[in-house]
Parts: C-alpha cells; sequence; structure tokens
C-alpha cells in the first residue's frame, strides 16, 4: 500500500514485509513514534493502519511500548488503580481467570481499555503491560544515577547507563521523555549526568523502567556509579 502516492507524482512506497498493512517508510517512522503508524497516514489509510504490529504499544522496543511502560509505571507510583481494579488483576496473575471473570464491567472495562487486561476465548487474562504495572506496585523504585551515553535524533531514543542496575550496560529510553522531564535540548543530553527514578532489581532491560528525569548534582571525582 502507498500512503502517498497521488497520481503517479512519485515512485510507489515498497511495502513493509512485516506487517502487509503499511508502506515500509511508514512503518520505519510509526515504529520510533509514540503516534503509531496511525499518527503519520493520511485520512484515506488511517482505517487500514491502525493497530499496525510494526509500531504497536503491545510490541516490544516500539516507542509506543516504551511509553506505555512509562505511563502504566507512573500510574502505579503516582496515582494508582482501586484495590477492587487491583483486585481483579492480582486474581488473574494468580490464575484465577474464573474469579476475576466474575467482576462487575465497571471494573473490568476500564482495565481492559487501559491495556491492562485482555479477553481471550472469553475469558480476562493479565497483559504485559498489565504486569508492568503490579511490577511497579511491587517492586523498589529509588533514584538512581544515570549517564547519557548516546542520543539518536532520528530513532528518537537516548542510551543511558544505570551503574546502580548494571554497570556498562546501556539501556534505552525515549528521547522525547528525557527532553520533556529534563528541559535540556537533544544535543546537550550525550555524557549528561542525571538522576531518574529506577527499578534497580529488575532482573532484565525488559523489566527495567525509568522514569521522572532530572539533572543531578555534581558528582565527586573519581566516583563510578551506584544510587542516591
Amino acid at each position: 500500500m502507498d500512503e502517498a502516492n497521488v497520481g503517479g507524482a512519485r515512485p510507489a512506497q515498497p511495502d513493509c514485509p512485516r506487517c502487509g498493512c503499511c508502506t515500509a517508510p511508514l512503518c520505519e517512522k510509526g515504529r520510533s513514534s509514540v503516534r503509531e503508524c496511525a499518527g503519520h497516514a493520511p485520512a484515506a489509510s488511517l482505517e487500514t493502519v491502525t493497530g499496525c504490529p510494526c509500531s504497536s504499544a503491545t510490541t516490544t522496543n516500539t516507542a509506543a511500548w516504551r511509553m506505555a511502560r512509562v505511563r502504566v509505571t507512573r500510574l502505579a507510583q503516582e496515582e494508582r488503580l482501586t484495590g477492587e481494579a487491583e483486585g481483579v488483576m492480582r486474581l488473574l496473575e494468580a490464575g484465577e481467570n474464573g474469579k476475576a471473570a466474575a467482576a462487575p464491567d465497571e471494573l473490568v472495562g476500564p482495565l481492559r481499555e487501559a491495556g491492562l487486561i485482555q479477553t481471550l476465548q472469553g475469558m480476562p487474562v493479565l497483559t504485559p503491560l498489565g504486569r508492568t504495572y503490579l511490577h511497579a506496585v511491587d517492586e523498589v523504585r529509588a533514584p538512581a544515577v544515570v549517564r547519557v551515553v548516546d542520543v539518536d535524533t532520528v530513532e528518537r531514543t537516548v542510551a543511558v547507563e544505570v551503574a546502580a542496575w548494571r554497570t556498562g550496560e546501556a539501556v534505552t529510553v525515549l528521547l522525547d521523555q528525557v527532553v520533556a522531564d529534563t528541559e535540556l535540548d537533544a544535543a546537550q543530553l550525550p555524557g549528561q549526568w542525571l538522576i531518574a527514578d529506577a527499578n534497580c532489581d529488575a532482573p532484565d532491560p525488559s523489566r527495567l523502567v525509568l522514569t521522572r528525569f532530572r539533572a543531578s548534582a555534581p558528582l565527586p571525582s573519581g566516583w563510578i556509579g551506584g544510587s542516591l
């Protein structure tokens, strides 16, 4: 599908080999945008490309996926769902899907709309995003010193090291998140020392979620890493 070739004004764009609903350039743009492919498509193609898996919040390492994890982590830390809603999620976490299915729709509906649960074969199940929410409730989150290793302004990402998690291993976060939190320009970020709230007990990069980036005070000479 070519979303931009109007009247033969320019050559048709190649189809994306992974999804079948978008062109390759559209998916390349959608993967690095929290607006996903649908946010960059013309109105005539909107219905076709909405929900494209190449840019979806349910697809690991897309911009929308990263932002969704930040969003639910902040929800868990700063606002929290009601105890009843969390109770439904705990039932699903424990495999008590039948009991959760008996919960009133006013509890289940908002959880489904938020992407925290889904319905499979007529039964509610916890989504990976729902598990991220519960992890954020249960895990210890604390300020940690973060060093900006690299900035990719095309992919809109930042590679950072969190020494209190794993020294020397960079993880990827959203450039727009860091810029919005710190009010620093992208050009100012490389080499910067920042502070972010982190779950440094995370077993792997897919479980590590960084939130609330802010400027760090000057670090002691010879400092090698750690949490504050």
